[in-house]
């Protein structure tokens, strides 16, 4: 168990050491709880820090159940092939914008051309939010793309290195709708059973929006 997500973070930037002080590399966090995490792997690899803003569809009735996910550059997966998400969808498009806006301050997005994208996550479930996350880092020239999670159910995260299942899509080119699979998975431990990504961690309290946004400022 992890005593928090800082501590998760430092114990994941020792299995990414490889990446320390790559001129080419970069450390985006899913907010907001992977941004203590992402943190935490960046400061310990000397690497910039970003986020990768990505929504969770919860399904209708049951939103606390991942039925799709949602990113940058109009990516969208789904897990539940014809589910009508639509007005999940377009709630959580404003709050995708919304969170963009407010989590840089007016900074602009960091170029991912032809870097390697270190993307980090509290844990991994589904494994419906780190498939758009990849997906939109690749659309925005992602040149490589690395999955790094503490903890992780142990399907989700192997499935990340294989290629996406037909009920997978993205409203872009055909480069995204195959582009939701991993270079490198890194997932510390994979625990069975699961239970949640909550159950690993001595302290799981959400950090607010204003310390996720105070954490990037020190970035800047």
């Amino acid at each position: 168990m992890f005593q928090n997500r800082v501590d998760a973070g430092r114990q994941l930037a020792e299995l990414l050491g490889q990446y320390r002080d790559a001129p080419d590399a970069l450390v985006l966090a899913l907010p907001r709880g992977g941004v203590p995490v992402g943190a935490e792997v960046a400061r310990a690899l000397h690497l910039p820090l970003d986020v990768m803003v990505v929504r969770k569809l919860g399904f209708p009735g049951h939103e606390e159940y991942a039925a799709g996910a949602i990113a940058a550059n109009g990516v969208r997966v789904t897990g539940e092939p014809g589910v009508d998400l639509s007005f999940v969808l377009e709630r959580e498009q404003q709050e995708l914008a919304r969170r963009e806006h407010a989590y840089r301050g007016g900074r602009a997005a960091r170029d991912l051309n032809g870097m390697t994208v270190i993307l980090v996550d509290d844990g991994l479930a589904t494994g419906l939010s780190m498939r758009a996350a990849i997906i939109a880092a690749r659309s925005l020239g992602a040149a490589r793309v690395v999955a790094a999670v503490p903890v992780g159910e142990a399907t989700a995260c192997q499935a990340l290195a294989r290629p996406a299942k037909a009920s997978e899509f993205a409203s872009r080119s055909r480069r995204e709708r195959t582009g939701s699979r991993a270079d490198e998975v890194v997932c510390m431990r994979m625990p069975d059973p699961f239970h949640a990504v909550g159950a690993w961690y001595g302290v799981f309290d959400p950090p607010s929006d204003d310390e996720v946004c105070k954490t990037l400022a020190s970035w800047s």
